[in-house]
């Protein structure tokens, strides 16, 4: 299974947009969840799952064809589960080769983590973590957290802190978090048998298509 996360900046490289959804389809990924995203990016898959629009929020700030996020995926849908804020965070339970798996794609506070929105939205994301996970299910977290993990590269301790002991308590890893100069991850169940030492690749590492390095986790 190949579950990968790209933040494509609000496709301000519109002009690359054949480049982009290529990049995406290149990533071969069982399972991509895209930040910050656009409708007109439109990866090769059988189902797709998003966010409303955000001109529905602020017509005057988003352009028509903007979302936050958007879930691609192999898998057929289970159902769909309620998020804190349907506009940041989606939440699709799928039908896998190992077993039902909550997928679910955020982005941790829209403007940053230094931005007040950032220290309100977190603890709510925290309980959708603690909720969706009870019972034992196995819960994939992906999408820019706004938070590097192993290194100074940016985040804040309080928001790391938070993060990190939610996830201790829930038993999900971040598989990413040893990447430098990373702020968005894959995170997952340890129940869900992913082996000891998933095989992680990026793209976009010049940051020309987007400000964010796209990644992905073979496991």
């Amino acid at each position: 299974m190949r579950i990968a996360t790209w933040n494509v900046e609000r496709l301000r490289h519109k002009r690359d947009l054949a480049e982009i959804i290529g990049t995406c389809n290149q990533a071969k990924a069982d399972i991509l969840v895209l930040t910050e995203t656009d409708t007109r990016v439109k990866p090769d898959y059988p189902f797709a799952y998003h966010t409303p629009l955000l001109t529905e929020l602020r017509p005057d700030y988003y352009k028509p064809t903007e979302n936050r996020v958007s879930i691609y995926t192999r898998y057929p849908l289970i159902c769909q589960h309620q998020t804190y804020d349907a506009y940041t965070a989606l939440c699709v339970e799928l039908e896998t080769e190992r077993g039902p798996l909550l997928v679910y794609g955020t982005i941790m506070g829209i403007y940053g983590n230094r931005h007040d929105n950032f220290k309100q939205d977190l603890p709510k994301q925290i309980r959708d973590f603690m909720r969706l996970s009870a019972g034992g299910k196995n819960l994939c977290i992906a999408g820019d957290y706004n938070l590097s993990i192993s290194d100074n590269y940016y985040y804040t301790t309080e928001g790391r802190k938070l993060v990190l002991d939610c996830f201790n308590q829930i038993g999900v890893k971040i598989l990413t978090a040893d990447r430098v100069w990373c702020v968005d991850h894959i995170a997952l169940s340890e129940s869900f048998g992913f082996g000891a030492a998933p095989l992680i690749q990026e793209w976009n590492e010049d940051k020309r298509l987007s400000d964010h390095k796209g990644i992905v986790v073979d496991l």
